[in-house]
C-alpha cells in the first residue's frame, strides 16, 4: 500500500512535453504575446537580466518561436529568438530562450539557432552575429559559431560570436518531420 501512494505524489511524474514542434516567425497575435511572455518570463523574472525584456531592436526584428503541439495543433510558445539587420548584409540574432520544460530538450535551441541564420541568408545575410552569454559559449561552438570578442553587458559576462554561415545551408521551404526533428513553414 506505501507504494501506491508514492505512485500517485504528483513530484514522481514529469511534466508533460509535446513531441511535435513547429519554428517559424511568429505571425498570429497570440503567438507575438506568447513571444514576448516567454523573453519576459526568462530575462526579466527568471535571469533577472533585464528590468525591461523589449528595446528599440524590436521594431524591426523578425520574431521566430518554437511552437509545441499535440495532434497537428500547435499551442504554446516553448521558444523564441529574434533577427534583425543592423546594416546591409549584417544581420544579429538576439534574446534566445527556451521554456524551462524544453531546455533538456536540445533540439529547441538547436532548431531556432537554425532558423534564424538560414531565414536571415534568405534575406541577404552576409554575416551573421550575435551577443551570448558567457555560459552558452560552448553550445554555440557546437553549432558552429566562433568567438570574436568577450565582454560584458549588463554586469554578465558575455561573447561577441559569429555563425559559420556555410554550416547553415538554406532549408526547403517546408520540412516537415516528427519527434526530434523539426517542422518549418512560411
Amino acid at each position: 500500500m506505501a507504494n501506491l501512494a508514492f505512485a500517485l505524489v504528483d513530484s514522481t511524474f514529469e511534466p508533460f512535453r509535446a513531441g511535435e514542434l513547429l519554428v517559424k516567425p511568429a505571425g498570429e497575435n497570440w503567438e507575438k504575446q506568447a513571444y514576448f511572455a516567454l523573453r519576459r518570463a526568462v530575462f526579466s523574472d527568471e535571469q533577472q537580466l533585464l528590468a525591461q525584456d523589449k528595446d528599440s531592436h524590436d521594431f524591426q526584428a523578425i520574431a521566430i518561436v518554437a511552437l509545441a503541439g499535440n495532434c497537428g495543433m500547435a499551442d504554446q510558445v516553448v521558444g523564441a529568438v529574434r533577427i534583425y539587420q543592423s546594416e546591409p548584409g549584417l544581420w544579429f540574432g538576439g534574446r534566445l530562450c527556451v521554456a524551462s520544460a524544453y531546455r533538456r530538450h536540445s533540439m529547441v535551441g538547436k532548431a531556432l539557432v537554425n532558423e534564424a541564420v538560414s531565414r536571415a541568408k534568405e534575406l541577404g545575410c552576409e554575416v551573421f552575429r550575435a551577443t551570448v552569454q558567457a555560459q552558452n559559449e560552448a553550445y554555440f561552438h557546437s553549432l558552429h559559431w566562433q568567438t570574436l570578442d568577450t565582454l560584458e553587458l549588463l554586469g554578465q559576462p558575455h561573447c561577441l560570436m559569429q555563425a559559420q554561415l556555410s554550416s547553415y545551408p538554406l532549408m526547403p521551404r517546408q520540412v516537415s518531420l516528427r519527434a526530434q526533428k523539426v517542422i518549418r513553414h512560411d
